[in-house]
């Protein structure tokens, strides 16, 4: 028996359902959202009567502290915004890479990622380089593949969310030095469940939202920034990126010398109380925890299903295989009826790209696995 390494009491939704689906809509933990009902009930819903401007300013700081710890980063180099996508779609901007050099970033990467570089090098004469995901081959040495000597920037998913592809994000940091290119991550399908040292990185931005793994809700995200781009001015100034949001000061640009420059404004402080104490029950476990056991059950998964035809996208024990997103495959069952299959049986998982995503958090255990399992093996 592979027990949970959370309290399972603490998510309702698994007294009526097996969820496997965290890469998605996480769970949110009973505690997280006593912190939210706790911040709208006490403080929320009585504006300046129970919050000073001075208290607004400072109410960031009970998750930078936590986030710059869950990164590994300065808490000066820690940005809070209101989604991933609100700093990704900056960064082009920001980074500015000159006309003639390329952009290398992953075919079926998540959109957030590649947009904002498809936009720019459409406007800046630059060009893209796709790299295919593609399940015999090293995702990390098809990316160093790509990089030469015109490369400029590396945008790219630490985790690839549909297909659980991995990358050894030291090495290709060590090839984008080599070549004179930065480095840009998304690191939202690893954070919380594998170790995101950015400080060992040493990317231009590492950036992710503060649901999924993190357990939060929407409305918040966190971005470990390198000093260099915070010598940039960002792209889409707000009212509270400067070092005295409530002086009001509307005939100038005065950013704040930290990461609080890329906070525009007001934002959802009911899910950053939430993801403070999500954040909490996260960094209690210690190194490696997390991902030895989503390793455990995804083991006993693959073992379990590869006798019933299915297949998953890279093998559990090839180096780009991340431990928590299996990526399953059928050569004659269709996903759509295998999700029929299991909504039915009450268990919730994904579909991405035609295969079916099973996402693995520490509330999990060796039952869910069972369970899905046995649904897989009768369709």
């Amino acid at each position: 028996m592979i027990n949970a390494l959370i309290d399972r009491s603490s998510y309702p939704s698994l007294n009526d359902c097996i969820y496997l689906n965290q890469a998605s809509l996480g769970l949110i933990s009973q505690p997280a959202v006593q912190s939210m009902h706790e911040f709208l009930d006490n403080t929320g819903r009585h504006g300046n009567l129970r919050m000073t401007d001075e208290e607004e300013v400072e109410f960031f700081e009970q998750l930078r502290q936590r986030g710059a710890r869950l990164l590994n980063c300065h808490t000066d180099h820690l940005a809070i915004t209101a989604s991933a996508s609100e700093l990704l779609g900056q960064l082009p901007f920001l980074i500015r890479p000159t006309a003639g050099s390329s952009i290398v970033a992953v075919a079926t990467d998540f959109p957030a990622v590649t947009r904002p570089w498809i936009r720019y090098a459409a406007e800046s004469d630059c060009s893209l380089r796709f790299v295919d995901d593609i399940a015999t081959e090293n995702l990390t040495n098809r990316l160093i593949d790509g990089i030469d000597s015109q490369t400029a920037v590396v945008a790219v998913s630490s985790v690839q969310f549909s297909t659980g592809s991995m990358l050894d994000v030291p090495r290709l940091r060590e090839a984008c030095v080599a070549a004179g290119a930065r480095l840009v991550l998304d690191a939202t399908q690893a954070a919380g469940i594998l170790e995101v040292d950015s400080q060992r990185w040493k990317a231009d931005a590492v950036v992710t939202s503060g649901y999924k793994w993190l357990g939060g809700h929407g409305g918040v995200a966190l971005s470990a920034v390198s000093p260099g781009l915070l010598e940039r001015e960002p792209l889409l100034p707000g009212w509270f990126g400067t070092n005295s949001p409530f002086h009001f000061e509307a005939k100038s640009l005065n950013f704040a010398a930290s990461a609080r420059r890329f906070t525009q404004s007001t934002m959802s402080y009911i899910s950053m109380a939430g993801l403070a104490t999500a954040i909490d029950q996260l960094l209690v476990f210690g190194d490696g925890q997390l991902e030895t056991h989503a390793c455990r059950l995804s083991g006993r998964l693959i073992k379990g299903v590869r006798a019933h035809g299915w297949a998953p996208f890279r093998p559990l024990d090839d180096v780009s295989a991340s431990p928590h997103i299996v990526s399953l495959s059928h050569p004659d069952v269709g996903a759509q009826r295998v999700t029929d299959a299991l909504r039915r049986n009450r268990i919730i998982c994904g579909v991405r790209n035609g295969r079916i995503r099973i996402s693995l958090a520490p509330y999990n255990n060796s039952a869910d696995i069972d369970a899905l399992i046995n649904v897989l093996a009768s369709v």
